[in-house]
């Protein structure tokens, strides 16, 4: 398989769930900030210019986090990255839909790319701000989620591959984790496939 990333970025919590499921697969880095995702080649790959892709052993490609996702843990059900039951599974889905949706889209978009939100650079930090309190808004609803748990649904999953991007932004940026967040991205930074990932993406 072919897997199209940006170190650091949310094409992180794919790159652990491939890691951690050992699978064979070509690294492409995707420059955002060099525009590579508008570039033809990477267009007639995913025409939506976003990443992460995953280019499928028959050559057809997925796109979203959500989507890439569900489909390693459905097509590798030893690995027990879904828990198997209506509820379990649920919460998974939503949780990554929050993620992705809010905490990714609406909160982080704002503080990296401000200006798709405004022209005027006078709003900018106001801008910033608003992404922020969205950020620990969600934060505090994962943080109840958590509560009394180790992972997201119980035990590991590709939820919690979602949530460890946006803690992992979160600290970068030094916004505070609430406890049960900041003990779970404890928790992840602590499995070796994590670690591993985060070196082979250029960070310590």
């Amino acid at each position: 398989m072919k897997f199209y990333m940006t170190p650091g970025s949310c094409s992180t919590g794919i790159h652990i769930l491939l890691e951690g499921l050992e699978l064979p697969f070509e690294v492409y880095v995707v420059n955002l900030m060099a525009g590579d995702q508008n570039k033809p080649d990477y267009v007639a790959i995913n025409p939506k210019s976003t990443i992460p892709t995953l280019v499928r052993d028959d050559g057809t490609a997925l796109t979203e986090f959500g989507a890439i996702a569900y489909w390693l843990a459905r097509t590798h059900p030893k690995a027990k990255l879904m828990p198997g039951d209506a509820e379990g599974d649920t919460l998974v889905i939503e949780t990554m839909h929050y993620v992705v949706g809010t905490i990714h889209g609406q909160g982080f978009t704002r503080i990296f790319t401000t200006a798709n939100f405004t022209p005027n650079e006078a709003d900018y930090e106001a801008v910033k701000a608003r992404g922020r309190e969205i950020i620990e808004k969600a934060f505090a609803i994962m943080n109840n989620v958590l509560t009394g748990k180790e992972y997201v649904a119980g035990s590991y999953s590709i939820a919690d591959a979602a949530l460890f991007y946006v803690e992992f932004w979160a600290v970068k940026i030094k916004i505070e984790l609430p406890p049960n967040c900041l003990a779970h991205y404890q928790r992840m930074l602590a499995r070796p496939v994590v670690q591993r990932v985060l070196r082979e993406e250029g960070y310590r």
